[in-house]
C-alpha cells in the first residue's frame, strides 16, 4: 500500500513534474498524483490522516488541493467522531478556502461544542 505522507506531498504543486495533456498515457494516469492519493487515504487511519494533512501544510499550506483537505478531514472526522479538536481544526480549515463551507465549519464547531460540554 502507498504510504499517505508520501501520497499527499506529491499532490503539492512540482512544475518539474508537470506534462502536457497530450503526453499523458493511460499508464501516466493510473498512477497520477490524485488517484494514489485517493487510494492511500481511503484506507488510512485518522493518525495517518492527520499527520499527513499536517506535513502538507507545514510545507506548503496552499499548495494542497482544496478537495484533498476536504476529504481528508472528513475521512478523520468519520472515524473520530469523539475528537471535538479534530472537529474544530477541520471547520478552521473550510473557512480558509471560502463561505461555500461555512454552515458545515459552523456544524462542525457546534458539535465539537457539545463534546466538550458531556466530556
Amino acid at each position: 500500500m502507498v504510504n499517505l505522507s508520501e501520497a499527499t506531498l506529491a499532490l503539492l504543486p512540482d512544475d518539474s513534474t508537470a506534462r502536457p495533456a497530450e503526453e499523458v498515457t493511460f499508464t501516466a494516469w493510473v498512477a497520477a498524483p490524485d488517484l494514489v492519493f485517493l487510494e492511500a487515504v481511503t484506507f488510512a487511519d485518522a493518525d495517518d490522516i492527520v499527520r499527513s494533512l499536517r506535513q502538507a501544510c507545514e510545507q506548503d499550506w496552499m499548495g494542497l488541493p482544496v478537495w484533498a483537505r476536504n476529504l481528508a478531514f472528513r475521512l478523520a472526522c468519520l472515524q473520530r467522531p469523539d475528537d471535538a479538536d479534530l472537529h474544530r481544526q477541520a471547520a478552521a480549515d473550510l473557512r480558509s478556502f471560502g463561505p461555500d463551507w461555512d454552515e458545515i465549519a459552523d456544524d462542525l464547531v457546534a458539535h465539537a461544542d457539545r463534546l466538550d460540554q458531556n466530556g
